[in-house]
């Protein structure tokens, strides 16, 4: 059974107590640095010291994923750069929920405004150095590594690519008749991208179905005038320089002509998580009360006295376990040094990982929060709930059952 360490305090001193390579990964959602709610918490991005112990106490190429806001994700993912890490990438979590905090003009300046609405979350993915090949790192430490088949994103259809007229990948190559997978062809799934969505209508919209979108233009030379939803197709590639897969023309990536995608435009090639639901919010505690019904203002979900989960920025456990599986070793430890109401602690529990959390606990005056407590009860209720058995243990007990 997974384990959990809770620690209430400065997270910069409770780093510095702990040992030299110590945990597998680092997932939290730090201050933005939005001064979120006049809160002087959020006045500033993490320090560059508070990285350089994230550093220290991860081991050699553990990655570290630091969720942030668009406004802020630059200085971000400085600091974790000048900290030591090297970014690798930026996951986007999309979605459609989000409301304008705009402030809107009147009289001649009716229609203008002061901000978009906000429909996406960044997080930073950072990894730390370490000597010699990634498998030979994976081998001494079992980090350096993403895991892509427990991230693969499930779907009905064929993931299968052509490739010099012969399949490859995807549900055909399950049947032994291809020469064998290639990237992104796989019979479990597609290959996890660096874009999360809400699967809200808004988010939907932006991806329709575009089955053939870029089916046929590696070996077209023609303009495609019905395929504009991205603009048109001007040619194909044909007759470029990367034609012969040197990667030496305008092209830029090694894609041979005929070598075209079998799967569509929509948002399903994508990992579909929700925001945080109330149950997800308030499970594994008593009596939250009716306060956080639809439509509940963040600030007055804070304010309100409630024995339920008053955390004003609760992630979604499924994204949390998500981004758990996709970073940390079977079995490995998870830090976050930000844990607020414990929704990447409840995660780890879920996913067989054990997991160490921080979290300060109080306001600009000293105030209780209660944020520890509440991600107590949340990660020890998840920690306890009965995990169904897999198809493999639900035959070996069918078995002892019926001798």
């Amino acid at each position: 059974m997974s384990e959990y360490q809770l620690y209430q305090g400065d997270c910069l001193e409770q780093l510095r107590q702990m040992p030299d390579n110590s945990v597998d990964s680092i997932v939290t959602d730090p201050p933005y640095g939005l001064s979120f709610m006049g809160k002087k918490w959020d006045y500033d991005v993490p320090a560059v010291e508070v990285w350089v112990e994230c550093l220290r106490v991860l081991k050699p190429g553990g990655h570290l994923l630091a969720f942030a806001g668009t406004r802020t994700q630059h200085r971000m993912a400085v600091r974790i750069e000048d900290a030591g890490f090297q970014i690798r990438d930026m996951i986007a979590w999309v979605y459609g929920s989000g409301f304008p905090k705009s402030h809107n003009l009147d009289g001649k300046h009716e229609g203008w405004g002061t901000a978009l609405k906000p429909a996406l979350e960044p997080i930073t993915v950072a990894r730390k150095p370490f000597p010699g090949t990634v498998a030979e790192n994976v081998q001494a430490h079992g980090t350096g590594a993403l895991n892509i088949d427990s991230c693969r994103v499930n779907t009905n259809e064929d993931t299968a690519r052509i490739s010099n007229g012969a399949i490859r990948g995807g549900k055909f190559a399950a049947g032994g008749s291809a020469p064998g997978p290639i990237a992104g062809g796989h019979d479990a799934g597609r290959w996890p991208a660096n874009l999360i969505h809400d699967g809200s209508p808004e988010v939907l919209a932006a991806f329709p179905d575009a089955p053939g979108q870029l089916a046929d233009a590696s070996t077209s030379d023609t303009q495609r005038a019905g395929q504009n939803y991205y603009g048109n197709m001007k040619r194909g590639r044909g007759k470029e320089a990367s034609a012969n897969s040197d990667n030496s023309g305008v092209v830029g990536f090694q894609m041979k002509p005929g070598a075209r995608r079998l799967d569509s435009g929509s948002a399903a090639r994508f990992f579909y998580c929700a925001k945080a639901s109330r149950t997800d919010r308030h499970d594994g505690l008593a009596n939250p009360g009716p306060q956080f019904t639809t439509g509940t203002t963040l600030r007055k979900v804070e304010n309100v006295s409630t024995t339920g989960n008053n955390h004003p920025t609760v992630k979604p456990t499924d994204l949390m376990a998500y981004l758990l599986r996709l970073v940390t070793p079977p079995g490995g430890t998870v830090l976050d040094p930000y844990m607020g109401s414990g929704s990447t602690g409840k995660a780890a529990m879920r996913e067989g990982f054990n997991f160490i959390g921080i979290e300060r606990d109080r306001d600009e005056h000293g105030n209780q929060l209660g944020y520890m407590a509440i991600a107590h009860a949340r990660i020890e209720h998840e920690r306890n709930k009965p995990k169904q058995l897999n198809l493999e243990e639900f035959a070996t007990a069918r078995v002892a059952v019926d001798g």
